[in-house]
């Protein structure tokens, strides 16, 4: 692929990132005139894919943290038209934890990921749609709730900055004597569950807050969104926590984790509740969420674990 036709779009906040300028000025000195936009506010994102679109641009490279992937992909999704129509969604990890990256297998160095756009094809690969309060959202890797939305959502800047993906085991801990459940109610073609729970995952990709994997076999191109709940610590489920330790985090999920796979969901709480999509909190009382097949393209490396 021809850098020329290559839209970047830098997080404002890793826009004075050494390896990231170095990498655009090595593309540039050897003849790729690389398109650079750089993020200051909201909104920014989707002016700018639309400037890449109306140039014609066969990729736009989302450089920042999840939430820039996932900004980038719903300016991309809310286009009209097919996927083959619209510039491939490429990732470039800058951000703190960088989860779907991460579970993708991409390059973390800057001049890595864009040589890479050569190296890896463009695939149609689905998206979560969710309805909630009248409107719709997109969320490319994973939306979480109840403890670990808490966790994700209080976690200072400051500490991410320091610390990365640590700074959320350590908020975390700092939490655990204070968990709330929630309750809600579940349903899906084929699924139904009502309870509490202290965790949620609902994933296209498989983990958030920084490595904290939630759903293990989900697949970016297989039509269906995993579904992950972690009941309320009570009975037979506290007897699972010394898992924990002797088994690691993994080890007590499994054994106490709900689990299925469907192509939509329906969440009802008794009161609201705070869904966090690719990273951004969402509060309803009602969520409808449905998984939309090959709705974008994304360079993806050959045998990436995301893809079917």
């Amino acid at each position: 692929m021809a850098l020329e036709q290559v839209w970047l779009v830098l997080n404002g906040k890793a826009a004075g990132d050494e390896a990231m300028r170095e990498a655009v000025g090595t593309l540039r000195g050897q003849g790729h005139p690389l398109q650079v936009r750089v993020t200051w506010e909201h909104g920014d994102a989707s002016r700018y894919v639309d400037e890449a679109i109306a140039h014609g641009a066969q990729a736009v490279v989302a450089a920042g943290g999840d939430g820039t992937v996932s900004e980038v992909a719903a300016a991309l999704a809310q286009r009209d038209g097919p996927a083959d129509r619209l510039p491939a969604l490429a990732v470039l990890p800058l951000g703190t934890a960088n989860d779907l990256a991460t579970a993708a297998e991409l390059p973390r160095a800057p001049l890595d990921a864009l040589r890479a756009l050569d190296q890896y094809p463009a695939v149609p690969v689905d998206l979560l749609r969710v309805e909630a309060n009248g409107q719709a959202r997109w969320c490319v890797n994973l939306a979480s709730g109840g403890f670990g939305t808490e966790v994700t959502v209080e976690t200072a800047e400051g500490l991410k900055s320091m610390l990365g993906g640590l700074a959320y085991v350590i908020t975390g801990i700092a939490k655990l004597g204070r968990i709330d459940t929630v309750q809600a109610r579940f349903e899906g073609p084929g699924f139904s569950w009502n309870g509490s729970f202290i965790a949620l995952g609902i994933g296209n990709g498989r983990q958030a807050g920084g490595g904290q994997v939630l759903c293990p076999d989900a697949r970016l191109d297989d039509g269906l969104l995993d579904l992950t709940i972690v009941p309320e610590l009570s009975g037979e489920v506290k007897a699972t926590l010394g898992a924990l330790v002797g088994g690691g985090k993994e080890a007590a999920l499994e054994r106490i984790a709900v689990r299925a796979q469907m192509r939509s969901l329906h969440i009802e709480g008794d009161d609201p509740l705070t869904l966090n999509l690719d990273g951004e909190p969402l509060q309803s009382r009602r969520f409808d969420i449905s998984c939309v097949p090959g709705r974008i393209r994304m360079h993806l490396p050959a045998g990436c674990p995301l893809l079917a």
